[in-house]
């Protein structure tokens, strides 16, 4: 019998462990912080052994097969030991394709990829596609495919998720952005980083195909240094092409093999540039997939979007408070700050990823009166931002940082929680700082 280490009990640690029983494996979970109650549960009634608050190296290192938590550094010395031994070192991604025959599509990029995937799903299902949707959200991909597989998966992928992949080809790949992001985990250099977001591509064939940003400049070059297998299908907002997406007079155009489909960026439920570029990516993949046009168009059009990514809460004395927690990068903040139609203030701050905030300077400099900060050590927020805003003010808590903007909004203002950095100084997850931003604004 084969042994699996899972390390991690987490979702997609649990979900491996239920598959790797499934399919005959001796499974022993370890992880080195404490593993939730349900999961525990769950470990118990499927008979699984594990531990938890440390990584017994005896049990560990007699693996064949070791599954880790995306959430766990190639560089931790219990990894480097296990890959000088020669035991494959996996992501749950790669550890359950193995065992499902369904067609993959893989979405990944720094941001706009949880709004691409659950637009591509809704799509997907509006067709009656059977679809399940996994990788970053809700139950793990290894779970679904032990319980309730599927014959079309769509899966959004990090970085890190994708630095454990071997094997692992998804039929369609879609990459929507890549800027800087995560560098504390890939030696502070960016092209690794890039690296990294391509193994999405690794493993494709000539009959796979590749959905990517052309107006990416980043995508753009690497590829063509790195040519690929998979057929491109680029989108874009500025250049017509002649296979994949573009926009003309407000219009969306997507064109596989002659086949066209035009649908208005009126209708579209999701406002901003950034939207247009992520129902371009979802409504390929629809097309790609055969789903009725008049199905895309109706898809895109009533989907409501994504909790804690530019979610308007409420409306106080004429102020509009806005959660973005979700923009743990300042790229995501610049699409945000961008979208603002009006004087804003803005909430910003966490665990900071080696951030360059100087690409939000103009934007600043236009639409922001006053910054609040929000985070353990703000020193690097307040040497950017000094010299374009005269009022930056410091909090350590999300409600007296929502009832200071509350003070300083007038009317016709934004207050916008957009960090631009990880909650984990403060809160558990960028769900929770978002969930304590609108329970704040709700007490006002």
């Amino acid at each position: 019998m084969k042994r699996l280490v899972v390390l991690g009990g987490g979702e997609s640690g649990v979900g491996t462990a239920i598959l790797g029983k499934k399919e005959g494996f001796d499974v022993f979970v370890s992880d080195k912080g404490t593993i939730a109650e349900a999961y525990k549960e769950v470990l118990r009634n499927f008979e699984i052994e594990w531990e938890e608050k440390q990584h017994s190296e005896k049990k560990i290192m007699n693996a064949d097969i070791v599954m880790k938590s995306p959430g766990i550094p190639d560089k931790v010395d219990l990894i480097e030991k296990l890959v000088q031994k020669g035991i494959p070192v996996v992501s749950e991604i790669e550890f359950a394709s193995k065992y499902t025959s369904a067609a993959i599509i893989g979405i990944t990029g720094s941001n706009g990829k949880t709004t691409t995937t659950m637009l591509t799903n809704h799509v997907l299902k509006g067709g009656g596609l059977d679809v399940n949707m996994a990788g970053n959200i809700g139950d793990s991909f290894a779970k679904q495919v032990a319980h309730n597989d599927a014959e079309f998966y769509v899966l959004e992928l990090s970085s890190f998720q994708l630095d454990g992949v071997l094997e692992f080809a998804p039929h369609i790949a879609v990459l929507t952005n890549i800027t800087p992001d995560h560098l504390d985990r890939y030696d502070y250099k960016f092209e690794n980083y890039i690296a990294s977001k391509f193994r999405i591509t690794m493993n494709q064939k000539e009959d796979d195909y590749f959905i990517y940003d052309a107006d990416d400049d980043v995508i753009t070059s690497y590829l063509e240094k790195h040519p690929i297998r998979s057929k491109l299908l680029p989108f874009s907002l500025t250049k017509r092409v002649e296979n994949g997406a573009y926009l003309e007079n407000e219009n969306i155009n997507i064109i596989i093999d002659n086949n066209k489909l035009i649908m208005p960026t009126t209708n579209l439920a999701l406002k901003g540039n950034h939207n247009v570029k992520n129902a371009m990516a979802a409504a390929t993949v629809s097309q790609l997939l055969k789903i009725r046009k008049a199905t895309i168009r109706e898809c895109l059009e009533n989907f409501h979007g994504v909790e804690h990514r530019l979610e308007n809460v409420l409306k106080i004395n004429n102020v509009q408070y806005i959660n973005d927690s979700k923009a743990t990068n300042v790229n995501a903040t610049f699409y945000a700050l961008d979208a603002m139609k009006s004087s804003t203030v803005w909430i910003v701050g966490g665990v900071d990823k080696g951030n360059d905030y100087s690409e939000l300077y103009s934007l600043v400099n236009e639409k922001v009166k006053a910054i609040i900060c929000l985070g353990v050590d703000n020193t690097k927020i307040i040497n950017a931002f000094g010299n374009c805003i005269d009022n930056i003010m410091e909090t350590e808590s999300m409600k007296e940082a929502v009832n200071m903007a509350y003070k300083i909004a007038e009317r016709n203002d934004n207050v916008l929680l957009s960090p631009a950095c990880a909650s984990f100084d403060l809160f558990k997850n960028y769900e929770e700082r978002g969930r304590l931003f609108k329970e704040a604004v709700r007490e006002l």
